[in-house]
């Protein structure tokens, strides 16, 4: 008799279990804005960065500019070691006087009748070659001279007094023309979703309770076969407050619908949602729009005044009693 009490018992609660009613956390859809957005991080750069080095290697001897310093177009910015070049301009403008007072005589030897045409032009000739020396030898002196090729900015300085460089070692970073964007690298699978002139939505760690707004400037018609990913230029809108070298996270909106029935993300499982109507469960397929991380947009299937669950769990059956704890419109 005890026995066959206990398994009463047992099976009771086995059944109340499984059939009784099951505690379920629901929400009603809400009206909203559906975004579809292609998520991607980048770095803000200039949109012109130029590297300003030497031709030949030589020791830096003067530093006009430190980084952060705005320089105009033909201003110095340093100076290399040069002596050298110096005293080789020094020997080719004497040579070229010399060749110049050679050519003169001859021409006037030439206007009396004392001379020949072939000794007139053999020193122009040479009185033109060592102009040309000479020329050569300033325009490779003046490279010793770093200039700023146009109004801007210096980024960064890589280089002491007294350092020697190497031929082609940039010793400023330079930035001009243009203002600051943002390269961002999409993935392959996202980038045929994205097309110039979309709009940005940018959130930087430097500003994380402002969001920025810009556009899809340029996408690179090549991908990085080892990333397998596109780069992607991103124009700000208005003011930038944001630095070079700054990390930015984006989103390019693909798609935007306004007033879209939306639901927790975490309510749709394989296309179907788990409805309440008088206290029993209710398995509904839905057609799914658009889906976030957060939210899921619903295109049919239901309406704004049906009540679902939050989170469905293998324990949900078709018809089952409930218990609704929480009702809470989805924020």
């Amino acid at each position: 008799m005890a026995l066959m009490l206990i398994l009463v018992a047992v099976g009771g609660f086995t059944a109340w279990r499984w059939l009784g009613p099951v505690t379920v956390e629901a929400t009603h859809p809400t009206r909203g804005v559906a975004v579809r957005a292609v998520y991607a991080t980048g770095t803000v750069e200039p949109t012109v960065m130029l590297p300003i080095a030497p031709r030949t290697a030589s020791r830096l001897v003067e530093l006009k500019v430190d980084e952060g310093d705005p320089v105009s177009k033909g201003e110095v910015l340093a100076r290399l070691e040069d002596e050298d070049l110096r005293k080789s301009v020094d020997e080719l403008e004497a040579r070229a006087r010399f060749a110049k007072t050679q050519f003169d005589s001859a021409q006037a030897l030439l206007n009396r009748g004392l001379g020949t045409v072939l000794e007139r032009d053999r020193a122009h000739s040479e009185w033109r070659a060592a102009e040309a020396a000479l020329a050569r030898a300033q325009t490779v002196r003046s490279f010793m001279t770093l200039t700023a090729p146009a109004d801007g900015r210096i980024l960064q300085r890589d280089g002491e007094i007294g350092q020697l460089i190497p031929a082609n070692q940039p010793v400023f970073y330079f930035s001009c023309c243009a203002p600051l964007r943002i390269e961002a690298e999409v993935d392959e699978e996202d980038i045929l979703l994205v097309k110039p002139g979309q709009r940005v939505l940018i959130r930087a760690p430097a500003l994380p309770d402002q969001t920025l707004e810009g556009k899809v400037a340029e996408i690179t018609p090549k991908g990085n076969p080892v990333t397998r990913s596109y780069r992607v230029r991103i124009d700000f809108n208005g003011n930038n407050p944001l630095r070079i070298g700054m990390t930015a996270e984006v989103n390019i909106i693909v798609e935007q619908r306004e007033d879209a029935l939306l639901v927790p993300a975490t309510a749709v499982i394989d296309g179907q949602v788990w409805t309440v109507s008088d206290r029993r469960l209710h398995r509904q397929p839905v057609e799914i729009g658009i889906v976030g991380e957060v939210k899921t947009e619903i295109i049919s299937g239901l309406t704004g005044a049906d009540t679902l669950v939050m989170r469905p769990t293998d324990q949900l059956q078709q018809g089952r009693r409930v218990r609704v704890d929480v009702v809470a419109p989805a924020e």
